[in-house]
């Protein structure tokens, strides 16, 4: 991606972030009837019209006020306003996003929409916006389901120790089924040792060797 490319991403981005808080700050007044018209053909000076009604010239000074603010909010440069003297027709300039607030007379007398909308944006107009105490409970709910998912975790982990300590029982079970084997070769070994006629053997033998002793005169005589 070339750097002019990527510039022209975050403009387009940006473009988007703003036209959001515009129309957020439209709806937080309550305006009437917001459209939103795509302009880069058209214009070379801006790249998106809004068009919004407010019903008389308290509520039009209070939209322009509420764009301004949302504009701040979200981080860009504080926007010029025309028209805030009668409050019939207030332009909030915001650079690449003109936001026209108009009364519906004189939004009908001059019929912008037939101007500028010849390529309208679709956008998520008069969505129900999370209450502060919402977005806190969302977030603690949040941080339970994580505290719940790594105490999960742990218990998972400590599973195969307890298994791998069961598995030594066996081990113990074999070195005594062992104890037996290593007595069987004592028991024959005393077995070998004695040996009953061996003791016949050697009696045979001294009472051979007496008669022999005793012929032994008869040949002097």
């Amino acid at each position: 991606m070339t750097t002019s490319t990527k510039a022209d991403s975050a403009a387009k981005r940006d473009v988007t972030k703003l036209q959001r808080a515009i129309v957020d700050g439209l709806e937080d007044v309550k305006a009437h009837d917001i459209q939103v018209f795509n302009t880069e053909a058209l214009s070379p000076l801006f790249e998106r019209v809004i068009v919004a009604s407010g019903t008389s010239n308290r509520q039009t000074k209070a939209l322009a006020s509420s764009v301004r603010e949302a504009v701040k909010t979200a981080g860009f440069s504080v926007p010029r306003q025309e028209g805030e003297e009668n409050g019939e027709w207030i332009i909030v300039d915001c650079g690449p996003v003109v936001c026209h607030i108009m009364q519906p007379a004189i939004r009908q007398y001059y019929r912008l929409e037939e101007i500028w909308g010849e390529t309208p944006v679709r956008m998520k107009i008069g969505a129900a916006k999370p209450k502060p105490a919402d977005v806190a409970a969302k977030k603690l709910a949040a941080k339970k389901a994580v505290d719940k998912a790594a105490a999960e975790n742990t218990v998972v982990e400590k599973k195969p120790a307890a298994k791998k300590a069961a598995a030594k029982k066996p081990a113990a079970k074999t070195s005594a089924a062992a104890k037996p084997a290593a007595k069987k070769p004592a028991a024959k070994s005393v077995k070998t040792v004695v040996v009953k006629p061996s003791v016949p053997r050697t009696a045979k033998a001294g009472a051979a060797a007496k008669p022999a002793a005793k012929r032994a005169p008869r040949a002097k005589a």
